[in-house]
């Protein structure tokens, strides 16, 4: 558990571990939910006390404790929602998941019967917008790999590989051993959210670029099992393969678009929608989506599937009235 997680309240603590352990919730997932829960035991109690917003964020958590969960009504919730909307300027995703944190708490204490009832039974999730995910088109993906160079392109150039062939998240590519990669079955293997494996298969594109990379570039340090090295031979870290990416974009005139690592991702599983006709259930297994509705959302089209469509209609090449006579 990180330093952060020492300083929560038992009763929080107490249900991070549960979250940690039982339910295998990723240490950032943890730490999210801290972070939600946290802000709003301050907000109850500086609510109820009449404090002001700088004092109420001060506010220590010594206090906080089942009688004082017990006492949360609706209307604090709702309060709590408003607060984070008009003051914090919360997004509805970002108030989803505060949400979310705090039904997971209610219901593990009303489970144990530490607390009598479950206020956030009676609050709707805020409704989310639908937003289609932000990604590069085949040839923009062509041309983010053509004109990577700087003082490790064979390395780049296989990142950028991966997370456009594999639809990979961040996280999971810098996790990366090289005792994660079978060349002989043309797989690897990488660490999701929970801690949960799934094998992903390489295609030629990834195996090329995979071994010029460690034929070439790999130089650890020892003892080094990663397989992306950075400075001084380590394991590279998110920040800097963030900056490479970015950097890349840049390089290939894709910048000012709000692109990053997660989007390369989006562009993965776009390209194989579209172009590979990859089920939804695939992709699903792919990308390591627990729920299908978080796939879904790459069943979007283009707009020259939309336009094939109208074009496609029976009708499409009826002449018009000037033409007969």
């Amino acid at each position: 558990m990180s330093d952060l997680l020492k300083e929560a309240p038992p009763i929080l603590r107490e249900w991070l571990v549960y979250l940690q352990t039982i339910q295998g919730k990723a240490d950032k997932t943890v730490e999210s939910y801290f972070l939600d829960l946290r802000l709003f035991l301050r907000f109850v109690m500086g609510s109820r006390r009449g404090l002001d917003r700088e004092q109420t964020e001060c506010l220590p958590l010594d206090e906080a404790d089942t009688e004082l969960l017990g006492s949360v009504t609706a209307d604090d919730i709702y309060a709590y929602l408003i607060y984070c909307s008009q003051q914090l300027h919360n997004n509805q995703a970002s108030r989803a998941r505060k949400l979310c944190a705090l039904r997971s708490l209610f219901r593990y204490y009303e489970k144990q019967g530490r607390i009598a009832s479950n206020p956030t039974k009676l609050i709707d999730a805020p409704k989310r917008r639908k937003v289609l995910p932000k990604f590069l088109n085949l040839e923009e993906s062509r041309r983010l790999l053509e004109q990577v160079g700087g003082k490790h392109p064979k390395r780049d150039y296989a990142i950028l590989t991966l997370f456009l062939n594999c639809g990979m998240r961040l996280a999971e590519l810098v996790a990366l051993n090289l005792g994660d990669v079978d060349f002989e079955n043309l797989s690897l293997v990488v660490t999701g959210k929970g801690d949960k494996q799934r094998t992903l298969y390489l295609n030629p594109a990834c195996v090329a670029a995979l071994q010029a990379y460690l034929t070439a570039e790999r130089k650890p340090a020892v003892g080094e099992r990663a397989l992306f090295i950075g400075v001084k031979g380590q394991r590279i870290g998110r920040q800097a393969v963030q900056n490479m990416v970015k950097k890349n974009l840049a390089a290939a005139g894709l910048e000012g678009r709000s692109l990053s690592t997660h989007k390369l991702r989006h562009t993965a599983a776009t390209l194989m929608y579209q172009y590979g006709g990859v089920d939804t259930r695939t992709l699903q297994e792919i990308l390591g989506h627990e729920q299908l509705n978080t796939t879904q959302i790459y069943t979007h089209v283009s707009n020259t599937q939309v336009r094939d469509a109208f074009n496609a209609n029976p009708l499409a090449k009826e002449k018009g009235n000037e033409e007969k006579g």
